[in-house]
């Protein structure tokens, strides 16, 4: 059944700060296909974030950095196709933004325009200002990723939580700050302490999208992989699985090959 809201017919980047600004939590998922997106999108959820996770979840690499921007506008584009109603943002891919502000741009303007997609997000705050402030001269609406960055994973080495110390809480919140002020439309916190989150979350005005990061943030975002229990290795403490289709699909795919060997599958009904 969904749950959504009947009055809002198309989540734009307004609509989700009216959510912020009447105290109503934002739901977020990712999907990389056109049949997930069009379950996702049919069950309410405003944003759906087609993610450089894509790298890990579909096609298996340990990182996101190995995903190209090509990749992403192919993930984006089936996605975009099934959804009548989220907000579909899409991730900028390591490479295709950090350092060069009219790379930034020009990869921004290719997943719009090849994709379809709403937005983009890129992941950083005073170090890639030149580039969020230039694509949103374009008027591209732009989300922010500030806290566990894993396009950054090799430089912190670790993924464990982010900004427990003072000095680097002070720097997440002043990039927070940063990318109020620039205007982008929503952030994204990773893997921060919680109080660190409702600090963050009341001291800027745009919605706040937490994964890891406790019950302060304006809205929640996972993995759709992991939701669903297809992903069984990956157990942060932060993932709660609503579902176990690991073990679902793989007795389903198991019944249909003892099926075939036995040639019980397909019978009179199912030929023609």
């Amino acid at each position: 059944m969904s749950v959504h809201s009947p009055d809002i017919k198309r989540v734009t980047t307004h609509s989700i700060q009216e959510m912020k600004n009447r105290g109503e939590k934002i739901s977020c998922l990712t999907a990389y296909d056109f049949s997930m997106g069009g379950i996702v999108d049919s069950a309410g959820v405003e944003i759906i974030l087609v993610g450089d996770s894509a790298s890990n979840v579909m096609a298996g690499h340990e990182t996101t950095l190995p995903i190209t921007l090509d990749q992403m506008i192919y993930h984006a584009a089936s996605v975009v196709r099934a959804v009548k109603r989220a907000l579909v943002v899409v991730d900028l891919p390591f490479g295709s933004y950090q350092g060069n502000s009219e790379e930034a741009l020009r990869s921004a303007i290719r997943i719009m325009k090849e994709s379809g997609a709403h937005a983009v997000k890129l992941e950083g705050g005073h170090e890639i200002k030149e580039s969020i402030t230039r694509i949103l001269s374009a008027g591209v609406p732009v989300m922010g990723h500030l806290g566990l960055t894993p396009q950054s994973i090799y430089k912190f080495g670790t993924y464990s939580v982010r900004a427990k110390e003072e000095e680097e809480a002070q720097k997440l919140l002043d990039d927070a700050r940063l990318l109020d002020e620039i205007g982008c439309f929503a952030v994204v916190l990773e893997k921060i302490p919680a109080t660190l989150t409702k600090t963050v979350s009341e001291s800027i005005s745009i919605p706040t999208i937490g994964i890891g990061a406790g019950a302060h943030a304006d809205g929640q975002i996972l993995v759709l992989h992991d939701l669903l229990g297809i992903n069984k290795e990956f157990k942060p403490r932060f993932l709660r699985r609503y579902a176990d289709l690991h073990t679902v699909m793989h007795e389903a795919i198991a019944h249909y090959v003892q099926d075939v060997r036995s040639q019980s599958f397909p019978n009179e009904k199912e030929s023609y």
